[in-house]
């Protein structure tokens, strides 16, 4: 896929004048975006289950994890 991005002319001059390729700097940046919103919703959805688990009496929890050792 291509993405396009419009940029000064002042900021094309100087990416120019240094030797910057935009490609691979613009891949990380999406990369690293991607990633910390990928974390992001992992945390969201830990905490939903931290508040769902708070739910179940303890006592079910040690019933549950005792029938899944007799399972294996």
């Amino acid at each position: 896929m291509t993405v396009s991005a419009k940029i000064p002319r002042e900021l094309k001059e100087l990416m120019d004048r240094f030797g910057i390729k935009p490609g691979p700097i613009i891949r990380e940046a999406l990369e690293r975006e991607v990633r910390r919103r990928l974390l992001e919703e992992a945390e969201r959805r830990a905490r939903r289950l931290g508040e769902e688990l708070r739910n179940i009496p303890d006592e079910e929890i040690a019933r549950l994890i005792r029938e899944d050792r007799e399972l294996r």
